[in-house]
C-alpha cells in the first residue's frame, strides 16, 4: 500500500505543483512584456497585443486552478508517510513546514499581486518593474522551498534509504 500512496503522492506532486512553478515563474516577464496601449486595447496594434494580456491571464489561471490541486500533495504524503510509519521524523516535520510556508506564499503573496498587476493592465495602467521583481522574488523563493522539499523526500536523513 505504502508503494501505491508514494506513487500518487509523486505523481499528484509532478502534476498539480509542477504547473504552479512553471507558470508562476513565467508571469512576471510576461507582464513586464505587455505594452500599456496593448492592456487597454487601444492601439493599431491592439489586436496582436490583447495576445500578451491574454498569456498574462492565462498563467495566472494556471496558478490559481492547480494550487487548489496542489492539496493533494500533502493529503497524500501524510497517507504515504502513516502507512511507512514515519510522521514523527525530522524530515517529514521539516518538509510539511516548508510546506506550508510555500502554500502561505502562493496564497499571500504570489496570487494576490498577479491578481492585482492584472487589474492594473486590464485598467491600461502601467506596471511598475519593482512590483514585478518582488512578484519575481516571491515566485523564486516558493520554488526554491518546492525544491528543498523535494530534496528532503528523496534524501530522507537518518533513513535506511536515504543518501
Amino acid at each position: 500500500m505504502s508503494t501505491f500512496l508514494l506513487s500518487l503522492h509523486v505523481l499528484a506532486a509532478i502534476l498539480a505543483v509542477g504547473p504552479v512553478t512553471v507558470a508562476a515563474s513565467m508571469f512576471p516577464a510576461a507582464v513586464r512584456r505587455v505594452p500599456v496601449s496593448a492592456s487597454a486595447g487601444a492601439g493599431a496594434g491592439g489586436a496582436a497585443d490583447a495576445g500578451d494580456v491574454r498569456t498574462v491571464r492565462l498563467l495566472h489561471r494556471v496558478c490559481r486552478v492547480y494550487a487548489g490541486l496542489c492539496i493533494a500533495v500533502p493529503v497524500l504524503g501524510l497517507a504515504t508517510a502513516d502507512s511507512m510509519g514515519v510522521l514523527s521524523d525530522a524530515w517529514l516535520i521539516t518538509s510539511v513546514t516548508l510546506t506550508a510556508v510555500a502554500a502561505g506564499l502562493l496564497a499571500a503573496f504570489v496570487l494576490p499581486v498577479q491578481e492585482e498587476l492584472i487589474d492594473q493592465l486590464a485598467d491600461g495602467q502601467p506596471v511598475e518593474r519593482a512590483r514585478t521583481a518582488r512578484l519575481a522574488m516571491f515566485t523564486g523563493l516558493f520554488n526554491l522551498l518546492w525544491a528543498a522539499v523535494t530534496v528532503l523526500m528523496i534524501v530522507r536523513p537518518g533513513s535506511t534509504t536515504g543518501a
